[in-house]
């Protein structure tokens, strides 16, 4: 890594900026233009080094208080479209597929956020009209961990 690049991890190590210009930020804090922070992030793409860029919610915040992982029993060959309409919903933050087992049939998870359980479960149930799935399972939220991004680069070492 360059000078520079080392410049671009520290600054965007501990997440983005809560602001309307969150690169700019970032960039001012590096000490680089904002040019040179995108100029780095888009090589580091192009190059597959990375894979994308993304905020991280809290969804208590912004006052989604109740949230629910959700799993469900998806035929092999409707796993696709199934999680493409269950990714639709705009109270679904992820939906991912994971492999079954004979002990543990569910293959597709969403993870559907609202303001109450009751809307929560409202949502689902809504969820399992629009995809014909009725074989699911609700694991509520019982508390929200920490979720802290790595740090690579301490005091301008790594």
């Amino acid at each position: 890594m360059n000078d520079i690049e080392r410049k671009v991890v520290k600054a965007i190590q501990h997440g983005m900026p809560k602001s309307l210009t969150p690169y700019e930020d970032m960039a001012k804090e590096a000490g680089i233009t904002t040019d040179e922070i995108l100029g780095v992030l888009n090589g580091w793409a192009e190059n597959k080094k990375l894979r994308r860029i993304g905020a991280i919610v809290n969804h208590f915040e912004v006052g989604l208080s109740a949230g629910m992982m959700t799993v469900w029993q998806v035929p092999e060959d409707q796993l696709e479209e199934v999680g493409e309409q269950l990714a639709g919903f705009k109270e679904v933050s992820h939906a991912y597929a994971r492999q079954g087992s004979e002990d543990w049939p569910y293959n597709l998870y969403t993870m559907v956020h609202g303001s109450t359980e009751e809307e929560v479960k409202n949502t689902i149930e809504r969820m399992s009209e629009t995809c014909g799935v009725k074989n699911y399972s609700g694991l509520g939220t019982i508390k929200e961990l920490k979720k802290v991004p790595p740090t690579y680069i301490v005091n301008g070492t790594d």
